[in-house]
């Protein structure tokens, strides 16, 4: 498929057919990275850079869309520079649910609002408790929550008016990083099932939703599908992206969808999980899994594919927080002296549990206002059972998510593991314990970039042969005892957060200084 490009000779597209490696950006809430891969799955190559979120006085959850956009330019002509060739394709993956507001001049008049900024919950409640909710929820397919841009170009409506006012165009980081590369504002159908603006019946922009939002559709970027193709750089990026002559790019998917595909957890009956700043559990299906109640996610993947699911706020961002209050440290993604401290613990962390939602929570609670909280605390707790609670509350979260995923689908045997907790097997081992499910480990952290590059293959029609291959993969069956032991607890656990729900709002609503 060659949609960009119509005319292209058919001599040349044959010849990419020919090139040696596939490269796919995922551009992530911590960090871009860029992954070189061949058409057998093998990684040649990649690059990363980071960059941090913006502090302000209103705990919001901000980025400079620009160092986004620098991090992106580095990591494509820092991977292209290590292979000393052009790739055959640039295929992209990005974060979901940032919205930055550009004005006719195409500048940035907010910065990047990610999706963990939580300021438009007094929206998301009031379209939450709408008569029209459930309709609403039906027809976009995406969870009504403070995360949507629906919700964010609510609140800066009211809260906001010149931003508002200003607002030529409501973009993603994808977006914005589309729109500097080929100079058009497109955007892709898995990117828009995660605005809340989109209707996934008609797989066009959402009229009602937008009249709830107050904007008009072109405001927003031309609709393409996710293997959309073009190869017309700006002539100005193409030395500076160290790139040949008519490279094409692809528009690529949501990093969720994508890591599913680069996981393998396309069949039925197996599923993804990832972890990383934040997490989820997803699988693949023909049509969307629409239940108010869970409100489960349906995301477009391609022209026949959703992917349904559920996200956790809640990951590797609760690892930091331990680091940094009960270890006096702060760390990235080592977190060693934590696995070593859960270990001299036996599970159950000795009857003490803990509700992981440190950021508010998205599935299964959909709650902004909630809250962390231990309970059974006794005074023979440690530093180290307090951690190992921590972990297994996480683990906990997503198995109520996966049980509604079974109640919705059908039974799921397998979980495919990506993201960065793969690193720590330990928390693998908890994790299957907890969920009685055998855990497939794919050596996959970069699931979503590998994703994004057999999209790439997908659209150009060449021949995806990646194969789990079992002397790099593990399989991680639950230990039964363990897992005898986590299902009494758990039965505590899913019924914990209605039963203190009040006093969290309550909380909530009190305003102290921090």
């Amino acid at each position: 498929m060659f949609a960009g490009d119509a005319n292209f000779p058919e001599k040349q597209k044959n010849s990419y057919l020919f090139m040696d490696y596939f490269l796919g950006v995922d551009i992530g809430t911590g960090s871009c990275k860029a992954v070189a891969v061949d058409t057998k799955g093998a990684v040649l190559c990649s690059a990363q850079e980071h960059y941090p979120m913006l502090k302000n006085p209103n705990n919001y959850a901000e980025q400079d869309p620009l160092a986004i956009w620098n991090a992106f330019s580095t990591v494509v002509e820092s991977a292209v520079d290590e292979m000393d060739r052009s790739p055959v394709c640039v295929s992209l993956s990005s974060v979901m649910h940032s919205l930055v507001v550009i004005d006719k001049n195409h500048e940035p008049v907010t910065n990047l609002i990610t999706w963990a900024d939580n300021r438009a919950e007094e929206e998301a409640v009031e379209l939450r408790q709408a008569d029209f909710a459930a309709a609403l929820y039906a027809s976009s397919g995406t969870p009504i929550h403070s995360m949507t841009p629906l919700c964010k170009i609510l609140w800066l409506k009211k809260n906001s008016p010149a931003a508002f006012a200003n607002a030529f165009k409501f973009l993603s980081i994808k977006d914005f990083i589309w729109y500097r590369l080929f100079n058009e504002y497109q955007t892709e159908e898995s990117l828009a099932t995660g605005t809340g603006l989109f209707n996934i019946e008609t797989r066009g922009w959402n009229r009602f939703a937008l009249e709830l939002a107050g904007i008009r559709e072109d405001q927003l970027p031309v609709l393409v599908k996710t293997t959309y193709t073009r190869n017309d750089l700006q002539i100005s990026l193409k030395n500076q992206l160290v790139l040949e002559n008519q490279v094409l790019f692809c528009i690529g998917a949501t990093d969720g969808c994508l890591a599913n595909l680069g996981s393998f957890a396309t069949e039925e009956s197996v599923a993804a999980v990832t972890i990383g700043t934040s997490g989820a559990v997803r699988v693949c299906s023909p049509k969307p899994v629409i239940d108010f109640e869970s409100m489960i996610f349906n995301y477009v993947l391609d022209e026949k594919t959703f992917v349904c699911g559920g996200p956790v706020n809640n990951g590797g961002n609760v690892l930091q927080w331990l680091a940094k209050n009960f270890l006096d440290k702060k760390i990235e993604n080592d977190y060693e002296e934590i696995f070593d401290l859960i270990e001299t613990v036996p599970p159950g962390a000795g009857g003490l549990l803990f509700l992981p939602y440190l950021q508010g929570e998205r599935a299964p609670i959909w709650d902004e206002r909630s809250s962390g909280m231990y309970v059974g605390l006794k005074s023979f707790h440690t530093k180290a059972h307090m951690l190992r609670a921590a972990i297994e509350g996480m683990c906990f979260n997503l198995k109520i998510i996966l049980e509604n995923l079974e109640r919705l689908t059908g039974r799921i045997d397998q979980l495919n593991a990506s993201g960065g907790f793969t690193k720590e097997i330990y928390w693998v081992q908890m994790l299957a314990d907890i969920t009685g499910k055998t855990i497939v480990v794919t050596n996959r952290e970069d699931a979503s970039a590998i994703g994004a590059a057999m999209l790439g293959m997908q659209a150009l029609g060449t021949k995806v042969n990646f194969e789990l291959a079992d002397e790099d993969d593990h399989h991680i069956t639950p230990a039964a005892g363990s897992h005898s032991t986590y299902e009494s607890l758990f039965r505590i656990f899913r019924n914990l957060y209605s039963t203190v729900k009040p006093e969290m709002h309550q909380l909530s609503a009190l305003k102290f200084p921090v």
